[in-house]
């Protein structure tokens, strides 16, 4: 496996930030690549992929594996096995084929014989169908499995429509439907192998997700007594928007206040209502991620908002903030090793904070072409349900997602959950970090 090291960032520049709360955001000089370089890059990251590809259907047994696009339901995967591109055909089949001594065949069944395609796909000449090419693909080639987006447990794992299954098993006849497998286990291979080329822009994905978050929580943004829940979240889309970004999923912000406010839904701490305003005392946490070459940030930190006279948390909730900390430190470096498994990284992680007297929820998923990525889970749903171990794989990208609850003296005993969530990278040594995980809140004047 690729071994993983810190290099100078080209994609993001960032000026340092400190937990005054100075510089923000606004103190970044993003280096954001126009749309045209984003194709480019990424296409080069796809011929890397495809070079992988063959090994990895051998490894699960699929001689022949079939993705479906249809027209305005854009199959999920099409844009990282194909080039990153509008594709606007009826129906667009990208075909993939274990041809023995000949190696990987690749072949783009579409409407339009785009120039991109070409460098990735055998594009038949036209006059054949679609249906004509799997025909003789199948018959050419035999393959014993033919894998289909079907019966997986996820959505990117069960993306074929009906009518496509209809429209695969008729061209290759109602025999071949007894060869036809689910995909899942080649996807989820596939989407949660991570190349060394995407390391230095994920992380400066991740640095612009950091700088985003501290000037959310910062005096420019936030005026105690005055700024809502729902303006922090508004300036949130803004920001990316004037930033060529989108999030991938909608930004919420947490409320913890003395003497009550905060409230739990399925188990958490539930998200503020828009129309609640910040106030002096407030530990306010922010969950938040973004998208971009076509790979996802998830992030979670926390700011206190001072009283009058007030210069730092009071200590009780930074002791609570610590526990935290030994927690990622207990998950991350002492329990997680490349090839053990999910279920025994989390049971070891939660017996050790048990012995340490600390409340602990461990919620850890994979990242990476998916916010909520495909593999191994780090949590206590994989746990709870016995789902099959799924071991950690070297270079794949997590969010290290957790929290711990701590009554908090300074809050009358009230108990305070510090909640965090963090990209990091497997090596041999255990998970890092991408950029330093946060050790103080961010203060807010």
């Amino acid at each position: 496996m690729f071994r993983l090291k810190w290099a100078v960032v080209p994609l993001v520049l960032f000026s340092a930030c400190s937990h005054s709360r100075k510089e923000g955001a606004g103190a970044e000089s993003s280096r954001l690549l126009p749309l045209s370089q984003q194709l480019v890059l990424r296409q080069t990251w796809l011929e890397k992929r495809h070079g992988m590809l063959l090994e990895m259907m051998r490894r699960h047994g699929v001689g022949m594996w079939i993705i479906v696009n249809e027209e305005f339901h854009d199959d999920p995967l099409t844009q990282y096995v194909a080039p990153p591109l509008p594709y606007a055909g009826n129906r667009d089949i990208f075909v993939f084929v274990d041809a023995g001594p000949e190696g990987l065949r690749r072949l783009a069944l579409t409407g339009y014989g785009e120039e991109a395609l070409q460098r990735f796909f055998e594009v038949p000449a036209e006059g054949k169908s679609p249906s004509e090419v799997l025909a003789e693909l199948d018959a050419r080639h035999q393959p014993q499995r033919i894998a289909l987006g079907i019966d997986g447990k996820r959505g990117v794992t069960r993306s074929l429509t009906r009518d496509g299954y209809r429209f695969v098993r008729d061209a290759l006849g109602a025999a071949a439907e007894a060869r036809f497998v689910s995909a899942e286990p080649l996807i989820e291979e596939y989407l949660d192998t991570r190349i060394p080329e995407e390391w230095e822009h994920y992380r400066g994905m991740v640095v612009l997700t950091d700088g985003i978050v501290k000037e959310a929580f910062s005096s420019a943004v936030v005026v105690p007594g005055k700024t809502t829940v729902g303006d922090v979240r508004r300036w949130l889309y803004d920001k990316v928007g004037s930033l060529g970004l989108s999030t991938w999923f909608q930004p919420d912000l947490r409320v913890q206040r003395q003497g009550g406010l905060a409230t739990k839904s399925r188990g958490f701490l539930a998200a503020a209502k828009e129309d609640v305003v910040i106030e002096r005392g407030d530990l306010i946490h922010v969950d938040f991620g973004i998208s971009y070459l076509g790979l996802h940030t998830d992030f979670q930190k926390m700011a206190y908002v001072l009283r009058e006279g007030e210069t730092d948390a009071p200590a009780g909730l930074k002791n609570a903030l610590s526990h935290t900390n030994v927690l990622q430190d207990v998950l991350m470096l002492k329990a997680s090793r490349p090839g053990r498994s999910s279920a025994e990284v989390f049971e070891e992680t939660m017996k050790e904070m048990a012995a340490r007297g600390i409340q602990a929820d461990v919620y850890s998923h994979p990242l990476g072409n998916q916010g909520h990525a495909l593999g191994a889970s780090i949590d206590f749903r994989s746990a709870k349900f016995k789902e099959a171990p799924k071991p950690l794989r070297e270079g794949s990208y997590i969010a290290i997602e957790l929290n711990t609850t701590t009554q908090v003296p300074e809050w009358g005993g009230q108990k305070v959950a510090v909640m965090e969530e963090d990209p990091a990278y497997l090596t041999a040594e255990g998970w890092k970090f991408f950029v330093p995980r946060q050790e103080a809140f961010y203060l807010i004047r």
